[in-house]
């Protein structure tokens, strides 16, 4: 799973197993290490009870929840996409969800057996 933050703007990507193990297990995670024990966790879960997507911080772990109904719908179509928007005191944040793509060209030290093919095609190079 990768996590891009940029200002009040949290993105999650999955690979096709991360999306797998979301709709058996009900959640996904996965975690960067700073050394002397300290690690940040990013999870993303399915919240039978939620209606919209929504995020928190608790100690070292950002948690995204997905609605149930959102997650199966995401899960077995083509959806590429789940987005929204959570109200904060000092703003909103934006959300986003989304099956990770293949990339058109190679790039260096990037695993892409596990992503979703990209709907361009690959590149010739690739």
């Amino acid at each position: 799973m990768k996590l891009r933050i940029k200002g009040d703007t949290l993105r999650l990507r999955v690979t096709q197993g991360e999306l797998t193990t979301l709709s058996t297990q009900g959640n996904v995670e996965d975690r960067i290490h700073f050394g002397a024990g300290q690690a940040l966790t990013y999870r993303l879960s399915v919240d039978a009870h939620a209606d919209e997507l929504a995020a928190s911080l608790a100690g070292n772990t950002i948690e995204v929840r997905v609605p149930a109904r959102a997650a199966r719908e995401w899960s077995q179509t083509d959806l590429v996409t789940l987005a929204g928007t959570q109200t904060l005191p000092q703003g909103t944040l934006r959300i986003v969800v989304e099956k990770d793509w293949a990339c058109l060209a190679p790039r260096e030290g990037e695993a892409e057996s596990d992503q979703f093919p990209h709907p361009e095609g690959r590149a010739k190079s690739c």
